[in-house]
């Protein structure tokens, strides 16, 4: 018997015709973040054109037929760093890379490239980081709308729920 949640059907409702069901998470070799590779990433690029790194994020996951993962956040930010640790662990890095074209953009202390989440739709201050838009890059839709902070307190997840969050929009 396969048990889907509700958020996961909502996303897959969003994703279609992107994908019929959604891709099971990996079965993450951590299980704590405590297990993570040290220094943590320091994903965020404080001089990058944020505009040109997106646009051409698109371009590769529009010829791939992968979705468009934008990681809005900053290297101040802890979760921001346990998140991006996370997602350079393996079996995980593999299995995003399928699925995904990531960006990473630096926000500051939310006071830059405000124009990235506005092209979205997302109105006014981030309400955390990191804040994931997830997009579809054929229709430059916001897949994950209303839940694009929901992993802004990353280290109250464990590496498997972080896993399982993707994989609940993956195709």
């Amino acid at each position: 018997m396969v048990r889907v949640s509700l958020g996961t059907l909502a996303g897959l409702a969003l994703l279609l015709p992107f994908a019929v069901q959604a891709a099971p998470p990996p079965r993450m070799t951590i299980s704590s973040f405590e297990q993570i590779a040290r220094p943590l990433p320091l994903p965020y690029d404080e001089k990058a054109d944020a505009d040109a790194a997106v646009a051409s994020a698109r371009a590769r996951a529009k010829r791939a037929g992968k979705l468009l993962l934008i990681d809005l956040g900053g290297n101040w930010c802890l979760d921001c760093r346990i998140l991006a640790g996370v997602m350079e662990t393996q079996p995980l890095t593999a299995w995003m890379a399928k699925r995904f074209e990531i960006v990473s953009v630096d926000v500051g202390r939310f006071d830059k490239n405000q124009q990235i989440q506005q092209s979205f739709g997302i109105k006014g201050r981030l309400e955390g980081v990191p804040a994931l838009l997830i997009v579809n890059p054929r229709t430059g839709k916001l897949v994950n709308a209303g839940r694009v902070t929901a992993l802004a307190d990353a280290r109250a997840l464990t590496p498997q729920a972080l896993a399982d969050w993707f994989a609940g929009w993956a195709p």
